[in-house]
């Protein structure tokens, strides 16, 4: 992939879009052959690759006993992020929850706990997002935002690979499509 490209990973149910991500990033071991990373497997480049992705599950990692802030703010933690009060508060303004800061999560509908977990990609600053089913419980709000942050970070120089079932309809980017079987 080259700075500024998009790759869609499309496929039925259980055809491996998600081991794929997870091979990807490092989570899972490929059967055969290696993944590389600027020439050199990502076994062993360690900290070197894994502080240039970010991996974003299918499920929204939100902790239910936290509250929006709580969750914005570990989840930058552990990606060696350091968050400032106006910081935080914009990154979760920006994805629709001003007002939401101290709710607890578990109060969240499944939307707002997704959007939790996007705000993750509104303060990150890695070159690959590795995303999975990223638009699962969104509004057409939520969906536009996504579209617009993945645009953002293509503009960029980044890179994305998305696995969907939605069309994604980017307006700029190197887009590509790849669709998986079973």
């Amino acid at each position: 992939m080259t700075p500024g490209s998009f790759l869609q990973v499309t496929g039925a149910n259980g055809s491996g879009k998600t081991s794929l991500l997870r091979i990807l990033c490092g989570l899972l071991t490929p059967s055969e052959g290696r993944i590389n990373w600027e020439g050199a497997n990502i076994r062993s480049l360690g900290e070197d690759y894994f502080t240039q992705i970010t991996y974003f599950g299918h499920r929204p990692g939100v902790k239910d006993e936290l509250t929006t802030v709580e969750n914005l703010r570990v989840a930058a933690g552990l990606s060696g992020i350091a968050l400032s009060k106006q910081k935080t508060a914009e990154a979760l303004e920006r994805v629709g929850l001003a007002g939401r800061e101290s709710v607890p999560a578990r109060l969240l509908s499944e939307g707002q706990r997704r959007r939790v977990s996007l705000a993750r990609l509104a303060i990150c600053s890695t070159r690959l997002w590795l995303l999975d089913e990223v638009l699962t419980a969104l509004d057409k709000t939520g969906v536009a935002f996504v579209r617009s942050l993945i645009e953002e970070h293509l503009a960029d120089g980044g890179m994305a690979i998305v696995a969907t079932h939605q069309d994604l309809e980017l307006s700029r980017g190197l887009a590509k499509r790849l669709e998986l079987t079973t």
